[in-house]
């Protein structure tokens, strides 16, 4: 299994958190404003919170590969906040040459920090990276449903 290049898998996370957000918003729409369903932010909002998880582990693996200095990382990871702003993230980092069409850390393997080790790894071992990321995804889900939504203070 070849692990698609940090452009491709970049890209294909920042459009599905987008769309999530798209359809958490149809869902707020309906629930706050037509007032007919509040369906649409349970299941908008599930998908939204799993989907931005995963963003933000690409992020870090993609940051961390491709070498982004701490301002882009950052930058990066704040853009998953205001709806759609990943679609413009993906396009500038694309059009500025920051997101690669290979793995730095492949099979070469030059990593030299913790941080590039583990993703050094993980591109050796795409299944397994996969699944750990899965599993990760799913973990970090849980703990935000078991802490539950922001209490509104009033």
């Amino acid at each position: 299994m070849t692990p698609p290049s940090p452009r491709r898998l970049f890209k294909t996370v920042a459009t599905a958190e987008a769309v999530t957000w798209s359809l958490l918003l149809i869902g707020m729409f309906l629930k706050y404003v037509t007032q007919t369903t509040e369906l649409g932010v349970r299941i908008g909002g599930m998908l939204h919170g799993v989907v931005f998880i995963a963003f933000v582990l690409v992020t870090l693996i993609v940051w961390v590969d491709q070498q982004w200095p701490t301002r882009r990382g950052l930058i990066t990871l704040a853009t998953a906040i205001p709806p759609l702003a990943t679609l413009w993230t993906e396009r500038w980092l694309d059009r500025d040459g920051h997101l690669g069409s290979a793995w730095r850390l492949g099979a070469k393997g030059e990593a030299t920090s913790p941080p590039e080790r583990l993703v050094s790894g993980a591109l050796l071992r795409p299944g397994l990276a996969a699944l750990v990321l899965v599993v990760a995804v799913a973990l970090l889900t849980g703990v935000a449903l078991f802490v539950g939504p922001p209490v509104p203070t009033s």
